[in-house]
């Protein structure tokens, strides 16, 4: 018995997309470079299903039904190109590779050229939804052959989350655009994320609100436009007591969220585009500031600022606290799409935005209520450069934009960090504004560097001597 596809790497994402492949009526060849992880796999989880243990890559290979289907499932970076350097030399034109980990897309660009070299498919692959994702549903974004993507559509769409507009995957266009659109994903996660700290930090600190009674906020704001993952999560672990001692567990997590480069190499290929994404960058640099821990101890004991308790009513805080959240998610996912706009204008990628919203829906870290509205927006304006300039953002902006600043100033006022905050209000601040002060900046540059600038009253481009001037 050959079968229908392979997975490499049994790591638990590995071992429960293997299970979840099964159970939807496939058979699966299994690998992982330590053998005793696959003995493990098959005699603890595997037992009497349709699994093919496999201990060498040559015996893996031979275990497939031709044309070959093999998904990776190995840590980014040189362990791929090292797994592919054994895999590669093995298979035959047409097989397919598909690169299911968070790949960087320079990396999957390369890896699809060689993949052509050698007359093979590839697919580099997002996979989104944590463990539990890739068991029970994930969210799936293909990029890189589109025929690679014929031969795996049925099992990727039989696999995948079911969202409200079917199965939660889809092919995005060739080279790294898969890739691409999953980094882009975990920066607007990121974003969120921070966005939910920040508040959790208004009400923990500034209110002195204990765990239970934020849970309350967040599971009303969960019932409404802001419902999804990240706030339902939110609510269960607030509610969370540690078995030993009875206390919130979140109140004993040390307070340094770490990163595994996703949001970073996605502020800066914003950066190289020259696109605005400043709340996803934030939320990046927050995650950077927080591992300083033993710095920011001891700078507590030198620099002085405001007691962080807040003097307002409870209700009316968390009520336009609402509003500040709301407009600050909105802001992230606006940026990463923006961002995934500008990418596909630059990279040849043909991205369907709207898609993208469509496979988010389910499965993965940032499925939310709000991309139902915003696939609405992006089907009626594929080019639509900002979500905010669309319904229903763009109400939601003259509703929210008051409670955005009120909120961010009592957090100065009172020496509460809230970085996305700032910057997604800075950002459509910045974004509405017909004359920023940007011409002064150029005039600068244009003293010390002649770098030139036009003029609101003449055409053509100018030079002027500064110092002779002076």
């Amino acid at each position: 018995m050959k079968a229908d596809i392979g997975v490499i790497g049994m790591a638990v994402m590995g071992q429960n997309l293997a299970l979840n492949i099964e159970s939807k009526g496939y058979t699966v060849a299994v690998f992982n470079r330590t053998a005793a992880r696959t003995k493990e796999f098959v005699e603890s989880k595997a037992q009497g299903k349709r699994i093919i243990p496999t201990y060498s890559l040559e015996e893996f290979v031979d275990a497939l039904e031709k044309p070959r289907k093999i998904l990776l499932m190995v840590k980014a970076g040189a362990p791929v190109d090292e797994m592919l350097e054994g895999l590669f030399p093995l298979l035959e034109r047409g097989d397919l590779v598909i690169d299911g980990g968070n790949s960087h897309y320079a990396d999957t660009e390369r890896r699809v050229k060689e993949a052509e070299e050698r007359g093979l498919l590839y697919l580099g692959t997002g996979i989104s939804g944590g463990e539990y994702g890739a068991l029970h549903g994930p969210s799936i974004m293909a990029g890189g052959h589109k025929e690679g993507y014929e031969l795996v559509r049925e099992i990727f769409e039989r696999i995948a989350a079911q969202g409200p507009e079917g199965p939660c995957c889809g092919y995005f266009g060739p080279g790294s655009a898969g890739h691409y659109v999953k980094m882009v994903h975990n920066g607007i996660e990121y974003a969120i994320m921070e966005t939910i700290a920040e508040a959790y930090d208004l009400m923990k600190r500034g209110l002195g609100m204990a765990p239970d009674e934020m849970a309350e906020v967040f599971s009303d704001w969960n019932r409404r436009e802001l419902g999804g993952y990240l706030f339902e999560i939110t609510e269960r672990i607030l509610r969370y007591r540690d078995p030993e001692i009875g206390k919130p567990l979140v109140e004993l997590i040390l307070d340094t969220a770490k990163q595994k480069g996703t949001g970073k190499w996605s502020t800066q290929s914003a950066l190289d585009l020259g696109t605005p994404a400043p709340t996803i960058a934030m939320a990046v640099f927050a995650r950077i500031i927080s591992a300083f821990k033993e710095e920011r101890r001891a700078a507590s004991r030198v620099l002085t600022g405001p007691e962080p308790s807040l003097s307002v009513d409870r209700a009316e805080f968390t009520g336009r606290l609402f509003g500040a959240v709301y407009l600050s998610v909105v802001a992230a996912y606006a940026q990463g799409l923006r961002q995934l706009r500008d990418a596909s204008a630059e990279r040849g990628y043909g991205l369907d935005l709207a898609e993208a919203a469509r496979v988010w829906m389910a499965g993965c870290i940032i499925r939310s209520k709000l991309l139902v509205p915003i696939r609405k927006a992006l089907l009626e304006q594929p080019d639509l450069p900002l979500l905010f300039l669309a319904e229903p953002f763009k109400s939601a902006w003259e509703k929210y934009h008051e409670d955005l600043r009120w909120v961010t100033c009592l957090a100065h006022q009172h020496g509460i960090p809230t970085p996305a905050m700032d910057s997604a209000l800075t950002f459509v601040d910045a974004y509405r504004c017909e004359r920023l002060p940007a011409n002064l900046i150029q005039a600068q540059r244009d003293f010390f560097g002649a770098h030139t600038y036009q003029r609101v009253d003449k055409e053509g481009t100018f030079h002027t001597d500064w110092e002779a001037v002076a």
